[in-house]
């Protein structure tokens, strides 16, 4: 299921033996543009440091009931290594997170989640999970930071980033959602992250090898838009790419949910 990052801010985190708080954001890397750690707003349980919890220990989704599964309890949480909230993430505390959990190092293998493309949640495979020399070094972004940053395309600025479109199986942002207000009004795209050449951290700025043109020409999106396989093809053949689904087939390494 593919889901807007916003759409999920607020909702309750149910935990094994009870509610621990709401999602306030998300962390993710900027290397393979995945979610790393959901942000929890824990009110004053824990307060003074950050409730970060992986996508590992998230269950389902449920909208109607706005909230998430949480497959720890409050103790487990509780005595993880602490992180305070002026204080980012950093490999040393992911090192201890990760340890603390027993969880596979997600940087450890070819693939953004080792060597699966999704979360694996099948502990009996993590035996084989083992950090290989692939291991890469990721830099965490949040996603309230982003959220704004400018849209820089081949021939002028496109707009801004207004939300991330989620994969809730691998938790992979699929789409910035831009923007387009001062350039287009009206109009609202979508960008793959795979079709960003660099990022200027320093600017708040994102430059796409993308055309104004081609822009404007691209399948419509607004915020009802449903997308599904169809939609997700008929973008990627607008711009002439492959979707990221053919390159996670043929690496054929799809944790299961």
């Amino acid at each position: 299921m593919l889901i807007k990052a916003k759409t999920l801010k607020g909702y309750k985190l149910d935990c094994l033996d009870g509610e621990i708080g709401s999602v306030r954001e998300f962390y993710f890397d900027d290397h393979y543009w995945t979610i790393r750690y959901l942000v929890a707003d824990s009110g004053n349980w824990l307060s003074g440091r950050q409730v970060l919890i992986s996508p590992y220990a998230l269950g389902k989704i449920e909208k109607e009931e706005r909230e998430i599964s949480v497959d720890l309890t409050k103790k487990r949480i509780e005595n993880s290594p602490p992180l305070s909230s002026e204080t980012p993430v950093s490999r040393q505390f992911e090192d201890s997170y990760y340890s603390y959990y027993g969880w596979p190092m997600y940087w450890g293998g070819p693939s953004n989640w080792g060597p699966y493309s999704s979360v694996e949640h099948d502990s009996s495979k993590w035996g084989e999970y083992a950090q290989s020399k692939d291991a890469w070094d990721s830099h965490l972004r949040s996603t309230d930071d982003v959220d704004g940053h400018n849209i820089q395309g081949l021939d002028g600025e496109i707009g801004h980033v207004e939300d991330f479109i989620v994969d809730d199986a691998s938790w992979a942002i699929r789409y910035l959602v831009i923007n387009t207000r001062n350039w287009w009004p009206g109009k609202k795209v979508l960008v793959a992250p795979q079709w960003i050449d660099r990022v200027s951290w320093a600017e708040s700025k994102v430059f796409v090898g993308l055309s104004r043109a081609a822009i404007k020409q691209s399948p419509k999106y607004t915020d009802q838009s449903l997308i599904d396989r169809d939609f997700e093809t008929r973008l990627y053949g607008h711009y002439s790419r492959h979707g990221y689904w053919v390159d996670e087939s043929a690496l054929g390494h799809v944790g299961s949910r």
